[in-house]
């Protein structure tokens, strides 16, 4: 099934096998609607991918298929004027923050975190969204409206102080893993289409997006539902990949 979506401004075209849409898809939507059937009340599912995994695009798709409210962790980046002001140090040598954006400390966690136990606890609230244009994320553009909310993002799972105390207000986990290789060419892809010259998307993904990925495939808590991205932009479970 083609499938063709805007994300950030981008246009993005994915492909899902019929087979994956009636064997992985369809069964984790039901089984989600039965879930907040059991729990009597909203649920929220967390689906947490390293960058250029596909997620963002694979919720607007399954957004499509079945009542959920899909939200990102993006808005929650921090201000561009903050990152620019802060320093970090990365490879023996102070950089700006705003040259690793994306990286876990570019994020406003605890904002996060509040934000995420409201929608929990079935409060509705206003959400971000992160504007590439302006580089800076726009309160309020979504809505926690819905039984079922779907949040992505690349750090919802990590396994690290702060950040692993988000998954505790997860009904339901989903986990995305893919190839660095594979990412890399995709995170390469990714920023050239937004217009950044090819050395220069070469080497802003080498220093600071693949690393971001690694830290995403190599530092996650496990997941309800792993799923793995194959070199067609498809998902498989984890451990069920074609040879």
């Amino acid at each position: 099934m083609e499938y063709t979506v805007e994300i950030n401004g981008l246009e993005v075209h994915a492909h899902y096998s019929d087979e994956t849409v009636k064997t992985v898809f369809m069964p984790l939507l039901r089984h989600l609607s039965e879930l907040r059937a059991e729990k009597q009340r909203r649920i929220l599912v967390m689906l947490a991918a390293p960058p250029a995994a596909g997620k963002s695009t694979l919720c607007q798709f399954l957004s499509g298929l079945a009542d959920v409210t899909v939200l990102g962790m993006d808005g929650f980046h921090r201000r561009q004027e903050d990152l620019l002001a802060h320093t970090t140090v990365r490879d023996g040598r102070t950089v700006s923050l705003v040259d690793i954006k994306g990286a876990p400390e570019t994020f406003d966690l605890p904002a996060l975190t509040e934000a995420v136990r409201k929608a929990a606890a079935g409060e509705v609230i206003g959400w971000p969204a992160y504007n590439r244009l302006l580089h800076n994320p726009v309160e309020n553009v979504f809505r926690t409206e819905g039984e079922i909310l779907l949040l992505e993002g690349n750090y919802l799972l990590l396994d690290v102080p702060g950040w692993r105390e988000l998954h505790r207000y997860a009904d339901y986990t989903v986990r995305i893993q893919a190839s660095p290789d594979m990412l890399r060419s995709r995170l390469i892809e990714r920023k050239t289409a937004s217009g950044m010259p090819y050395e220069k998307a070469v080497e802003f993904v080498e220093f600071s997006d693949l690393r971001n990925a690694e830290l995403c495939l190599e530092k996650s808590l496990p997941a309800d539902l792993t799923l793995k991205l194959t070199a067609s932009g498809d998902y498989v479970p984890a451990g069920l990949e074609p040879d």
